[in-house]
């Protein structure tokens, strides 16, 4: 059936952010409740806070929450491919959110006659890698492939996926690159006007510096930085780099401790001839036991302040 005979509904991709979430308000706002869908797709990795946090922005925005589960969890999606997820590459991410979103795409279409129209909360993230032309727009930035930040080639990216991979293209929007552009603060929309505490993933160096006295925490927050880029996965993204893993060890050294044990229990697992690892260093494999021990011996503080070059998860996104 033609999408012109089918009744558009549109759906905020929504997985604990705060852009996805302040996206997902204004799309109810635009739209209406009835034609409108919050959609979650869970990869069982998620900070227990985030659910916290979604159920609170569902019970605001006013529609429920529709959660899909592939079932599986990131490591056992890695031991299904034979393949440990990196800062390059991850299977998690495909199997446990995109391809839980096309199954999901094809039932509206097939079983409730609906067009879905997906919107996405990415948010222009470097302005100082934005080209002349993209700094002085002022209704819109184009979003395209070419740009200078790395958050809009990643929507280009996104949007060129849904356009040619499902059976039938499906439009994606991405309001706050194209329509909210002047610098909005969703944080401080959503914690300041809505009441709603952000998840502690982007605050839990604020609260180990008040309320453990922590030294770490306090170093991060002394240099504005209060918790993680982004609230998937709990901080375990296989996707994220130097910096990211250097904030997680600072400030969850257990959790990091799990992802350092679940390397070294997949390399027993296939009894790999040459150690795979997450990260990579000048190209070749680095443990993450490996850079616990550098970061012990020369200290944290060089890879804390050290922006990733790898490319956002996804998962950041939807």
């Amino acid at each position: 059936m033609s999408n012109n005979n089918r009744k558009p509904v549109h759906i905020a991709m929504f997985s604990g952010g705060a852009g996805s979430a302040y996206v997902a308000y204004q799309m109810v706002q635009t739209h209406g409740k009835e034609n409108c869908r919050l959609f979650f797709t869970n990869t069982l990795w998620e900070d227990d806070d985030n659910y916290r946090f979604m159920e609170e922005i569902a019970e605001y925005i006013g529609i429920e929450i529709t959660e899909v589960v592939d079932g599986r969890t990131p490591e056992e999606v890695f031991y299904d491919y034979k393949f440990l997820g990196n800062s390059r590459l991850a299977k998690c991410s495909e199997e446990l959110k995109v391809r839980q979103t096309l199954v999901y795409m094809e039932e509206l279409r097939d079983i409730e006659n609906l067009e879905p129209i997906l919107y996405f909360g990415i948010a222009p993230h470097e302005k100082h890698r934005r080209s002349n032309e993209e700094l002085n727009q002022v209704d819109n930035i184009l979003i395209s492939e070419e740009s200078r930040d790395e958050n809009i080639r990643k929507a280009a990216g996104i949007r060129s996926f849904y356009e040619h991979f499902p059976l039938e293209p499906i439009e994606t929007r991405f309001p706050l690159i194209e329509t909210h552009r002047k610098d909005l603060d969703a944080k401080g929309i959503i914690e300041n006007e809505w009441g709603i505490k952000l998840p502690r993933m982007y605050t839990i160096a604020i609260e180990k510096a008040e309320k453990e006295n922590d030294p770490l925490a306090k170093l991060l927050v002394q240099n504005n930085v209060y918790g993680f880029s982004h609230a998937n996965c709990a901080g375990r993204c296989v996707r994220g780099g130097f910096q990211h893993y250097a904030t997680l060890y600072a400030l969850w050294p257990d959790k990091y401790k799990e992802q350092e044990e679940m390397e070294i229990r997949f390399n027993e697992y296939f009894k790999k001839d040459k150690f795979v690892t997450i990260l990579k260093k000048n190209g070749s494999s680095y443990s993450l036991s490996e850079f616990r021990e550098e970061m012990e011996r020369e200290g944290i503080e060089k890879y804390l302040f050290t922006k990733d070059d790898t490319i956002p998860c996804v998962c950041s996104f939807s």
